[in-house]
């Protein structure tokens, strides 16, 4: 079974669900929900297109346990009729879009809706699913495939796309570097560090941590916006980039910390200055006369 996902899409947020749940359930357009607490904890609203019945029986009453709103939309609505809709996740099966379903994905994906959009459908191509998540498609999962795991994928995709929460902009200082939020730079004595916005991601992420160990993975997924592949070395290169800036820029610190098998942690120590060793040189001892 072949599954993929993407991570596009930063910024869309969740909205207001207006209408009683079930396939008869209306969704309002306009209402939309700010990002707070309540925001995050409050029940997802699924739309979904799919014609296989008894997947659908099972799906809905896994959803009504959940307490998700959900719908089902007909096959006959527009692409840009069904992007204006006020969702957090629409579900489709492409098979049961007939002939002019890539079209009308297509048409879907060009409008940018506000909600993910994740495809639970039968047997594709490689070619196929490669070109739905180039276009914008956040999701794809093959059928058979088990409810479950098409929740959790719905739930891995809204999380992806709420809002994030609002960055600090107050400068961080760590020994000499002066770490600025809102130029995305960083500092020694005024002269910038020229990070690249990777770099600089990183450097901000490990401030955030307060001087915690972050572990790789967390660190790639927080950057990159998806798992870290198996002997993946990015943030390895990224670190050792970001640690040749810092010691050029300020060679009597050390910032950026290893902790084997673990992570790095930030941290402004000073650096060990090695003292020259003092070499005692033996004399020859003279022969008696």
């Amino acid at each position: 079974m072949d599954n993929f996902h993407s991570g596009r899409r930063g910024g869309a947020r969740l909205h207001n669900f207006v209408g009683d749940s079930g396939p008869g359930a209306r969704i309002a357009d306009g209402a939309i929900r700010e990002s707070t607490d309540d925001a995050v904890d409050a029940p997802l609203r699924v739309a979904i297109m799919d014609s296989d019945s008894g997947f659908l029986v099972v799906l809905s009453k896994r959803l009504e346990q959940l307490s998700w709103q959900h719908r089902m939309l007909p096959f006959k609505a527009s692409a840009a009729k069904t992007a204006a809709l006020d969702l957090d996740i629409l579900i489709v099966d492409l098979a049961s879009l007939g002939g002019g379903r890539w079209k009308w994905l297509e048409r879907l994906c060009e409008a940018e809706p506000r909600f993910g959009v994740v495809v639970c459908t039968g047997a594709s191509t490689v070619a196929e699913r490669v070109h739905a998540l180039r276009i914008g498609v956040d999701d794809w999962l093959s059928k058979p495939c088990h409810p479950e795991e098409l929740i959790a994928r719905v739930e891995a995709v809204a999380a992806r796309l709420r809002p994030p929460e609002p960055r600090s902009l107050e400068p961080v200082v760590l020994g000499e570097v002066e770490v600025r939020p809102d130029q995305y730079q960083a500092f020694v004595a005024g002269r910038s560090l020229e990070l690249t916005r990777r770099e600089f991601q990183l450097i901000e992420l490990l401030c955030d941590a307060r001087g915690e160990v972050l572990g790789r993975e967390l660190i790639y997924e927080t950057l990159w916006g998806y798992e870290m592949a198996r002997n993946d070395r990015s943030v390895d290169v990224f670190v050792h980039k970001l640690r040749r800036k810092l010691k050029e820029a300020s060679p009597e610190w050390r910032y950026v910390h290893t902790h084997p098998r673990t992570g790095y942690r930030l941290a402004a120590e000073r650096a060990l200055i090695e003292l020259p060793v003092e070499r005692t040189i033996e004399l020859p001892v003279p022969l008696a006369a």
